[in-house]
């Protein structure tokens, strides 16, 4: 009889997929419109031009930023396009609504660029109980993506899963 101990989670077969692996470095910025706003209020345009071409950029180097306006005011939206052309050179993603809905489009974009040739055939755990936030949608379109390529999903760590879909034999 053989004292070796064996790891039978690493002999399994068992494919792991932690979608934090794939969250990008960088801050996550609010851009309020509502500190652009005259009394936070009301949008005037020479003002809200000028201010543009007055204003540090460089601050937002490499950074996501998600533009918003926090006030009950009537922005219109050309004004979100104009912020967008000043904010694009210097940061990673710019996107109009709040951090929330920057965190789902990065994990949309992510999840579309996966390359699912190593999860084809295979019993896939896509791991839960993430440190980062990782929204409930992506995991939603991360099932979409790997279900008709792989054999099994389960979702949990590998000493504790919950089934999820198991590919019907033929």
């Amino acid at each position: 009889m053989s004292d070796e101990i064996l790891n039978k989670v690493t002999n399994s077969g068992l494919i792991t997929l932690d979608l934090e692996d794939y969250y990008p470095t960088g801050n996550r910025v609010i851009f309020d419109l509502k500190d652009w706003l005259y009394e936070e209020l009301i949008l005037k345009e020479k003002d809200f031009r000028q201010n543009l071409k007055d204003h540090d950029w460089s601050q937002y180097q490499g950074s996501y930023v998600a533009m918003t306006c926090t006030a009950d005011a009537i922005v219109p939206s050309w004004a979100y396009l104009l912020v967008a052309t000043y904010l694009q050179p210097v940061a990673k993603k710019v996107i109009h609504g709040s951090l929330k809905d920057l965190d789902q489009i990065i994990y949309t974009e992510v999840i579309n660029n996966l390359n699912l040739e190593e999860y084809v055939d295979g019993k896939v755990i896509v791991k839960g109980c993430s440190q980062k936030p990782v929204p409930d949608s992506a995991y939603i379109l991360l099932i979409e993506k790997l279900q008709p390529v792989v054999n099994s999903l389960m979702f949990g760590e590998a000493c504790s899963t919950v089934p999820l879909y198991k590919k019907k034999k033929v």
